[in-house]
């Protein structure tokens, strides 16, 4: 979906400067507000497998979505702009994010996300199904580490640092107001201590490992892991509805 064409929430114009490299990245990410880093981000192409494979998938569709058209562009983080709770994912999905254009929306990881946020009363509805649909998060903002749907979920590390510093950025904009990270999987836990490092955090050598429900106190935050709400793990009973609501009922108290 070329930029500035209409598309709900659409962050960027058809002029907004197009990262092709990884240099590049970082020469847009740096100086970037919110609003220029979501369109920057909306738009970049500095990971060649990754931007194939994205326009791929929004051509061939998956049968369930042939009529509907696909976003076929990375995903910018969504929600609020001065959030206390912040969620680190890994990617968006394939027939998820890269089909709606909104993170986590659109795909059962997605479904099981919002649920919770509504249960707990950080969502304005219990399901997101495309941009422009009402949903609104309270005091919440989620960001992927990386920005492209991967094939097989498996972003290379060259594909996740390339995109490290467009969460760099994010988080320096707005952590003043954040309380607490969510992290989703071990991708996601890894990636925000990382970026809360390189943000200056007090993070500890060597680095907690990541467990579900791990808590790591930091100078002014804290971080807690969550596992992924994939269908491996809900399918398998790993993780339940009622363990997610745990971790995000966890964040909202710690967030107050």
């Amino acid at each position: 979906m070329p930029p500035g064409t209409g598309w709900p929430e659409d962050p960027a114009a058809a002029d907004t400067p197009v990262a092709r490299t990884a240099a590049a990245v970082r020469r847009l990410a740096r100086p970037a507000d919110l609003d220029a880093l979501e369109a920057a981000v909306s738009v970049c192409r500095a990971c060649p497998r990754l931007v194939d494979w994205r326009e791929e998938v929004a051509a061939t569709k998956r049968a369930a979505f042939a009529d509907q058209p696909y976003w076929g562009r990375p995903i910018p983080g969504w929600g609020a702009a001065d959030p206390s709770i912040l969620v680190v994912g890994l990617a968006p999905a394939a027939h998820g994010g890269n089909r709606t254009g909104r993170v986590f929306t659109g795909d059962s990881s997605g479904d099981w996300l919002f649920a919770s946020l509504h249960r707990v009363g950080l969502a304005a509805r219990s399901t997101s199904e495309h941009a422009g649909d009402g949903q609104a998060l309270h005091g919440v903002r989620m960001v992927a580490t990386v920005r492209c749907a991967p094939p097989a979920n498996k972003p290379t590390p060259q594909e996740r640092d390339t995109c490290a510093p467009w969460l760099d950025r994010e988080l320096a904009l707005v952590g003043g107001s954040v309380r607490v990270v969510v992290t989703l999987g071990a991708y996601g836990w890894q990636a925000a201590l990382r970026a809360l490092a390189q943000a200056g955090h007090d993070v500890p050598t060597p680095r907690p490992k990541f467990a579900h429900a791990a808590e790591v106190p930091l100078d002014g935050l804290t971080v807690l892991g969550c596992y992924h709400p994939s269908q491996h793990n809900t399918f398998t009973g790993r993780l339940t509805g009622a363990m997610l609501d745990d971790v995000i009922r966890r964040a909202a108290a710690l967030a107050d």
